[in-house]
């Protein structure tokens, strides 16, 4: 079986000084479906560093949650793991996955600039192709700069899904597959095809 990395929101409790990595329990779920070992990443660069010094990762997912330090967010510490994750897979040829604001950061890393975007916040909307996807985000954008290229675009013109164009190993997707109950099964076949499961 093969292990799949995924990121974390960071839950920020001020009443009590903490700050919590979570994820969704839904994930697990969708990965038991798809035939894959999650690995739960902190939002600690260095620890995350040291887990794939240390374990066989074979592919990375970015989850959903938080918005971006340069939009108004208040995770860096997240933001810096994800960056790092986007160079780590261009390096080794690993798929990442970016699902919402994942797909989000990978954007901005490579020259995309982020806008707010209006209706797109606990809806279903159609794609041109006519697929009714889900839609969670406040941020997005209504096209991409190269080397990325839109594989999905929502009828009102917001970018739903995207490519590299010279590292085909880098997607992302701005609905959430783990969000449908029950999951949908083009979603458990097409996160199997991307992760070779």
């Amino acid at each position: 079986m093969k292990y799949i990395a995924i990121t974390q929101r960071v839950q920020v409790l001020s009443e009590i000084g903490e700050r919590r990595d979570a994820l969704s329990q839904e994930w697990t779920a969708l990965a038991a479906q798809c035939g894959f070992l999650p690995i739960l990443l902190p939002n600690t660069l260095s620890m995350v560093q040291a887990l794939f010094d240390h374990l066989p990762i074979d592919g990375i997912l970015f989850s959903g949650g938080n918005d971006l330090l340069t939009h108004g967010g208040d995770a860096p510490e997240r933001d810096a793991v994800e960056h790092f994750l986007i160079e780590y897979a261009i390096q080794n040829k690993i798929t990442l996955l970016g699902i919402c604001r994942g797909m989000e950061i990978i954007l901005e890393h490579f020259g995309t600039e982020l806008v707010p975007i209006d209706g797109h916040i606990r809806v279903h909307h159609p794609l041109t192709t006519g697929e009714i996807v889900n839609s969670f985000h406040s941020f997005g954008a209504h096209s991409c700069k190269a080397p990325l290229k839109a594989t999905h675009m929502s009828e009102d013109g917001v970018v739903e899904g995207i490519i590299h164009h010279d590292y085909p190993w880098i997607h992302g997707i701005m609905w959430h597959p783990e969000r449908y109950h029950p999951f949908r099964q083009k979603d458990i076949l097409w996160i199997k095809e991307m992760f070779h499961l």
